[in-house]
């Protein structure tokens, strides 16, 4: 279900793993971003997601793309994360989960049989109007990097930020 496409990307500032603010607005003009909504730092799943971002990053940024990560784990979680990994990109720090609600990716998650509050994992693609070009959610690891990869190509190659 497409919430977002479309629309201007709900803007944001959040702390990055070295405690410096990020702002949405700031590529406003100048790049892609791919903003991705991840449940947890260091977990199988989410160290999958981000190493595959990092192998892939030198062709997202010859795309003119910038990666953002965003989770509920705070800033020291987030710096041991990307340096046991040396991720390349920026991980924010949503410790309230405000932008996560902004992007409707909080959601109530079942495991074991427990109900909890938790990241959907999902991810957008905003073009550099600051308008969302494409939204995965319910995001599986596997092939998601790739298609991501595939629309950016696309809709850079096409130039005009729609995606057909």
């Amino acid at each position: 279900m497409s919430m977002l496409e479309g629309l201007h990307a709900p803007d944001f500032t959040l702390p990055n793993e070295s405690g410096n603010a990020v702002t949405l607005s700031d590529y406003a003009g100048k790049k892609y971003v791919v903003l991705y909504f991840y449940p947890k730092d260091a977990t199988p799943g989410c160290t999958l997601e981000a190493q595959t971002f990092k192998e892939n990053h030198p062709e997202f940024s010859a795309l003119d793309a910038v990666i953002l990560g965003v989770s509920p784990d705070g800033q020291d979680s987030h710096l041991k994360f990307s340096d046991k990994h040396g991720l390349p990109f920026s991980l924010l720090a949503d410790t309230e989960h405000a932008v996560a609600e902004k992007y409707g990716v909080w959601k109530l998650k079942k495991s074991f049989g427990k109900e909890y509050m938790g990241v959907e994992r999902s991810t957008f693609l905003i073009d550099p109007t600051g308008t969302v070009i494409k939204e995965w959610r319910k995001v599986k690891v596997d092939g998601h990097i790739d298609d991501v990869h595939e629309t950016l190509l696309h809709v850079s190659n096409e130039g005009n930020g729609e995606v057909k």
